[in-house]
């Protein structure tokens, strides 16, 4: 080998003093990729280690003759064959292993090795690489450590507790526990996150509901549970009966001409938040609200009364857009979503009392349900409200923990639940709670067992004050509104995720359709032998996909942080929960409601796994950025109908139809970017990523101030500013040209486009790339 390499230097007539080596050096910044080119001197046999001889440098050199040339000929052929055959069945094993992995046959147990090189240039014993776990090693993984009796387990730890109040004893306990099982997972960090908040509790004497009839008081009801945020005081009214209470419903009681000034409105839960409700009803003049449960077959749930809330919001409302941290100097405002009026809820049994004293016009036929219903009370007959709720200052804990990426470990998903309930709250925030815990517990195991690292990190969050309206989410957002938007990249909701087993409930951003439907089709159906839960919702899912209400704590990270999310659950429709927010939502009753609550919570658990670890383990983020171009084209379609009232105004509806052009452009471009891109690059990678996270964060209108317009997402945010609003007013040009405020419909169609337009420009990505159209 000597006389060869001797050979082959003289035959290209040079006399090297070096070679050129690659060794392969595994980088502590964990970058297996660097190569390293080192210089060294040839190394002999007899040398002594680091001072190599050159014994080429005193040889004569050889004379170069037809005979010699052959033989260099020869060897160099031999040489270059060897090397290719090595080359080849090291390949070819590699394949075979990539291919059973691939295709489930195998156990993808690959281990890659990489050879290393000392100081001297002496080569060393090779080391194995890190295992890499592909994702449907990934994905059973998970499915196979997810534990229906940990799950249980986990529940049991509400038993015998009759209160999980914000701030009290027994939610602060529930906090330290959790902290201490985030601890005994191993989570790279855990810690506690502290918020000083005003919630309203109830007052030293209950609140009271009378029917008053030809001077005669009589008690309908003085429940223990009360609605947080009311006006204190005592008002009387005549009855107004309003079914959800929702816009359609007091549209309804004005065309049949029943005036609703300084009434007590009486509605049913259910269609849309208590908020709500109440928020419509003080715009009709209203002096007071009852609020009763729905309908339900459960007749011992009859005398219950649920608790609620009536802030029009999130959040703490006496510190609106701001952070309550102890060291925030408050001003001194208030939230506008503050009612304004007393509120209170009843019973159904308090309900058909007072419609049993009501004789007034009989309820229009699809609000009918209880027996004897009627819209209003008669001219004798009047309702008293009497509330005495008592504002008070507690400090909540959020509790985190994490699971930090190895590669970029400050982009992360965010898993939460709520942690307190005013009753037991089994379902309101035990299951969700249980299935954070045991997410927190499979996905460490699966880091700190199995070798799995995912590329982005995984935060687990606990929420406090979620009864109150997710005041300890919000409260989160607001501390950290200048930084989250550009680092979280997905929230998934666990709250409420079984109150019943037949039918499925979806509330996703359009970005994680696409990955909530991949899932869906991988995750077996616990109510059936056979099938996966993508059969059961079936094709056209996405059109039943339900709107964010006000309780979710997945709203606050949507309309008012911009990042995408998903609320997964099961329910029965048409036979709600009858328990839900009461002091009878134990579990003893949820485990009534269906015989399968712990295979249905794994269910849901594992929806959230999965797209938690698809998420955090592709190079690519699985976000469906042109799913809001088909979002765009159908809410431009729905406006075609108005152009000719719009154009009686003189306006037009082209720059908003240009805009949707540009994003749809904008979207083209960015698919093409990532097609024809490194994805074993690390910084286009995430330039490409980054840009698909904002997708979500762009649709905020940048025009109106977060302080005074907190939910500004255009889709699903609160305000004259939404496409919804935007669409209301054009129906009501159609119907009353002098009823529409043209300033108002002008400055709509502004901030619609333009913040499409921004939305657009920025998913281009560079700003020389941008289409000027408009």
């Amino acid at each position: 080998m000597d006389h060869a390499r001797a050979a082959i230097s003289n035959l290209f007539g040079g006399e090297p003093t070096s070679y050129t080596r690659f060794s392969i050096a595994r980088q502590t910044d964990g970058d297996n990729s660097h190569v390293e080119m080192n210089l060294a001197a040839d190394e002999e046999e007899g040398g002594e280690i680091g001072k190599p001889e050159h014994l080429h440098a005193s040889m004569p050199p050889p004379r170069r003759n037809g005979k010699n040339l052959c033989l260099i000929i020869m060897a160099a052929v031999v040489l270059l064959l060897i090397g290719f055959l090595i080359g080849y069945l090291s390949y070819r094993g590699r394949m075979q292993r990539v291919n059973r992995c691939l295709d489930g046959s195998g156990n993808c147990e690959m281990t890659p090795t990489a050879s290393y090189f000392s100081d001297d240039g002496m080569e060393e014993e090779e080391v194995p690489g890190p295992r890499i776990l592909y994702w449907p090693e990934l994905r059973n993984m998970l499915s196979t450590k997810l534990s229906a009796p940990c799950l249980e387990a986990n529940m049991r730890q509400r038993e015998g507790k009759n209160s999980f109040e914000a701030g009290k004893a027994e939610d602060e306990s529930t906090a330290s526990y959790i902290h201490d099982q985030f601890t005994l997972f191993r989570l790279d960090d855990v810690w506690n996150d502290e918020h000083y908040v005003r919630l309203q509790d109830r007052g030293s004497s209950k609140n009271q509901v009378w029917s008053i009839e030809n001077g005669r008081e009589d008690l309908v009801e003085s429940p223990d549970e009360y609605v947080a945020y009311s006006k204190n005081g005592t008002v009387i009214g005549r009855p107004v009966y309003v079914n959800y209470g929702r816009k359609e419903d007091f549209q309804q009681i004005r065309i049949m001409g029943i005036p609703m000034n300084g009434t007590i409105i009486i509605f049913r839960a259910g269609k849309i938040t208590l908020a709500e409700k109440v928020a419509n009803a003080r715009k009709e003049g209203a002096a007071g609200a009852l609020m009763f449960p729905d309908f339900s077959k459960n007749n011992k749930a009859d005398a219950y009364v649920p608790f609620g809330h009536a802030h029009l919001g999130t959040g703490d409302p006496f510190t609106p857009g701001f952070p309550s941290f102890n060291h925030t100097q408050f001003p001194p405002v208030e939230s506008s979503g503050l009612p304004r009026i007393p509120v209170q809820t009843i019973s159904r049994q308090a309900a058909t009392k007072l419609f049993g004293k009501m004789d007034g016009d009989k309820c229009v036929p699809d609000w009918t349900g209880i027996m004897g219903c009627k819209m209003t009370g008669n001219r004798n007959m009047t309702v008293k409200l009497t509330v005495n709720n008592v504002m008070v200052d507690r400090k909540i804990l959020n509790i985190f923990g994490v699971i930090k990426g190895f590669e970029e470990p400050d982009r992360y998903v965010v898993l939460g639940a709520q942690r307190d309930s005013w009753g037991p709250g089994a379902a309101r925030a035990g299951v969700g709670t249980a299935i954070l815990l045991e997410l927190a517990r499979v996905i460490s195991d699966m880091v700190k067992s199995d070798d799995y690292k995912p590329r982005r990190s995984i935060i687990f969050a606990s929420w406090s004050a979620g009864e109150y309206g997710a005041v300890g989410a919000t409260e989160w957002l607001e501390g950290y509104t200048t930084t989250l938007h550009a680092k979280a990249f997905t929230y998934i909701n666990l709250d409420t995720a079984v109150l019943g087993s037949r039918d499925v409930k979806i509330s996703a951003s359009p970005l994680l359709y696409s990955l909530l439907e991949t899932v869906m089709k991988r995750v077996k159906d616990p109510t059936k032998d056979s099938g996966n839960l993508y059969n059961r919702v079936g094709s056209d899912w996405i059109k039943r996909v339900v709107p964010l209400d006000l309780d979710n704590a997945a709203f606050p990270f949507l309309a008012y942080s911009g990042i995408p999310v998903v609320s997964f659950g099961f329910y029965d429709e048409g036979d709600e929960y009858s328990f839900l927010g009461t002091t009878e939502d134990t579990l003893a009753n949820l485990k009534e409601k269906t015989d399968k609550l712990y295979d249905l919570m794994r269910a849901a658990a594992e929806v959230a796994g999965q797209i938690a670890l698809r998420l955090t383990h592709d190079h690519q983020l699985f976000l469906d950025f042109d799913r809001y171009s088909e979002e765009l084209l159908s809410f431009q379609e729905k406006l075609w109908h108005f152009e000719p009232n719009v154009k009686e105004l003189g306006l037009t509806l082209n720059w908003l139809y240009f805009a949707r052009g540009d994003f749809q452009r904008a979207a083209d471009a960015l698919r093409r970017d990532i097609a024809n891109s490194d994805r074993e690059n690390r910084i286009v990678r995430r330039a490409l990523n980054d840009r698909m996270m904002k997708v979500e964060y762009d649709f905020l209108s940048p025009y109106l101030s977060p302080k005074d317009a907190p939910f500004r997402h255009i889709f699903f945010g609160k305000g004259s500013h939404t496409l919804q609003s935007l669409l209301e007013n054009l129906m009501q040009l159609k119907v009353n040209v002098s009823s529409v405020d043209v300033d108002e419909l002008k400055e709509q169609l502004a901030l619609v486009t333009w913040t499409i337009k921004g939305a657009a420009n920025a998913l281009v990505g560079d700003i020389w790339n941008t289409d000027n159209e408009i």
